[in-house]
């Protein structure tokens, strides 16, 4: 049975305690550095005629704001911050072991130059653009709907890719390739194309950050077996661990912010998972009620 192990502490500190080669893969979404604070507000809507909304057939509606959740993003020097944990996960993954660092168009150009030195340019094996489409439109650019993810490999010649679990998409023009080969689809490139997490579906957490299931579903099937231990030492919502889990593998989970670690006791209530704060002791696990503030 997989498992959750979740820690509540600064990650550089978590990362120096984590035996050499015990890892075989890590993702990490750490914060973008767009010097904003990112925030998600979670609102309901109810039936009420001296509402602030009109929906269908014009019955008007209200707004209840919920809850709030965000952080800081920003860093007077973003690479001295990601430069010693990137040097740690190189040093904690295994000798076949991937990285994939998921960032955007702010700090990826910065942090590949980083990744090379510390990795070398050959275990340097793709840059991924998720592609969205969602979202307001500018007037003064082009309008940024993508991220960028890169995959660095331990090992440039041994490596897993499990090509067999890739999922197929539909051909774009299936009349070309002819009836069989439409049925069974095409595997993706390096663009990936996928949904944000709705802000209405069951998925979305509240978490300002949240990252969908579907990419993380794919990198864990594709670059790790099943029982192998998985790593993502900027947890926020926790989306990489329950990737991890519903595919049959441990995860290691860090973070230091207490809404992000409240959001993943309520995520995880009845899985197989344990929270340790600083001092490695146990201060949740799903027997227990035990507040992250305890």
């Amino acid at each position: 049975m997989a498992k959750l192990e979740i820690f509540f502490e600064d990650n550089l500190n978590w990362l120096k305690r984590i035996e050499s080669s015990s890892i075989n893969l890590i993702y990490i979404d750490p914060p973008f550095n767009t010097g904003k604070t990112q925030q998600r507000t979670q609102i309901k809507t109810i039936a009420d005629n001296e509402g602030d909304r009109v929906g269908f057939g014009n019955k008007k509606y209200k707004s209840l704001k919920l809850s709030t959740t965000g952080y800081k993003d920003s860093f007077d020097d973003f690479l001295g911050f990601i430069e010693p944990r990137l040097i740690e996960a190189k040093r904690i993954l295994t000798k076949n072991g991937s990285l994939f660092f998921h960032l955007d168009y702010r700090e990826i150009h910065y942090c590949k130059v980083l990744l090379d030195e510390i990795f070398g340019r050959d275990s340097f094996i793709n840059e991924i653009i998720w592609s969205y489409d969602y979202g307001a439109r500018s007037k003064k650019k082009w309008s940024t709907k993508h991220d960028n993810i890169l995959w660095y490999a331990q090992n440039p010649d041994n490596y897993i890719f499990n090509y067999d679990e890739i999922d197929r998409i539909p051909y774009m023009a299936p009349s070309l390739v002819g009836e069989e080969k439409a049925k069974i689809g095409k595997t993706p490139t390096d663009v990936w194309w996928n949904t944000i997490v709705s802000p209405n579906g069951k998925e979305k957490t509240g978490y300002a950050t949240q990252k969908p299931l579907g990419i993380l579903n794919r990198i864990v099937k594709i670059h790790s077996n099943s029982g192998d231990r998985l790593c993502d030492f900027f947890a926020g919502s926790g989306s990489f661990g329950e990737a991890a889990y519903k595919l049959g593998r441990d995860c290691l989970l860090v973070d230091n912010n207490p809404q992000a670690i409240e959001i993943m006791k309520k995520r995880f209530s009845n899985y197989n998972c344990t929270f340790y704060n600083e001092l490695n002791v146990m201060i949740s696990n799903p027997n227990s009620s035990t507040s992250i503030q305890d």
